[in-house]
């Protein structure tokens, strides 16, 4: 199932989204889908076509949890050496934007502006120190993401959080998936078209469970809590007026477009 956040008029609603390209329709939900199993979700009975709509970021985060280092082809091009335990750092729920919404690049912050494409794990239910055979328990489903990143300020601080944490840094979307198994799936990125990254997530060091238990371990996921599992190999810059998309297998694409901001 496909479930989508979005605008039409002033209102802003989730929704099912149902048929094939060139068809799309979505079916407008009671409330939000949080806490309530897909099968169990509630249609107003208002149906658009979803070219009539605005898609928005699929979630509002309490906080968006990222892991770095979490492909060997991404450590092998950073020069990077490989880490005993998934390395966890934030982004803030501010940096969250949506598919078809621009990135602003901060010309007078940062000099260099890149991509990460990633699949997203979208939390479902509050949840702390989940065993990793639970883990499916407290996942709602799966997205895509944009973990994208000031590079020099990212080596020249040291840590990561002004580096990843700028406003419009973290494009999501274009729904959330509920149905997919995240074992292998493929992950392509492209800027103007051409591809810059290509990765299946069966390359991922520490795979969606064990980043669930992992995380859960360190603190307490509420629903709508977004995990970044990481980036592979092909990261890099983006300039005024790129159009950068992310797109996996069984989920969809987020697409969105660079400008110059302050």
């Amino acid at each position: 199932m496909r479930i989508a956040r979005f605008a039409k008029g002033a209102g802003v609603s989730y929704g099912v989204v149902e048929g094939e390209p060139g068809g799309l329709m979505i079916a407008e939900l009671y409330g939000h889908p949080f806490g309530v199993d897909p099968g169990g979700v509630r249609l107003t009975g208002h149906q658009y076509p979803l070219a009539e709509v605005r898609l928005l970021a699929p979630v509002l985060p309490s906080k968006v949890v990222a892991v770095g280092r979490n492909y060997a082809s991404h450590i092998r091009e950073m020069n990077g050496e490989p880490a005993a335990e998934p390395v966890l750092f934030l982004k803030p729920s501010t940096a969250v934007t949506g598919p078809g919404e621009v990135i602003t690049y901060p010309v007078k912050q940062t000099e260099r502006v890149e991509f990460e494409g990633e699949l997203a794990i979208i939390i479902g239910r509050l949840c702390r120190a989940v065993p990793r055979e639970r883990a499916d328990e407290v996942i709602f489903g799966y997205t895509c993401a944009n973990d994208v990143t000031a590079r020099d300020l990212q080596a020249r601080d040291g840590q990561w959080t002004r580096a990843k944490g700028f406003d419009t840094f973290c494009p999501l979307g274009p729904w959330i998936e509920t149905g997919t198994n995240p074992a292998d799936l493929e992950l392509v990125t492209t800027v103007n078209g051409a591809v810059r990254q290509r990765a299946r997530t069966s390359e991922l060091r520490w795979d969606v469970p064990a980043l669930i238990a992992f995380v859960s371990q360190v603190m307490t996921l509420l629903p709508g809590d977004v995990l970044l599992t990481g980036t592979p190999a092909g990261v890099g810059p983006l300039t005024d007026g790129d159009e950068v998309s992310v797109t996996i297998e069984s989920i969809g694409t987020l697409t969105n477009r660079v400008v110059i901001g302050d």
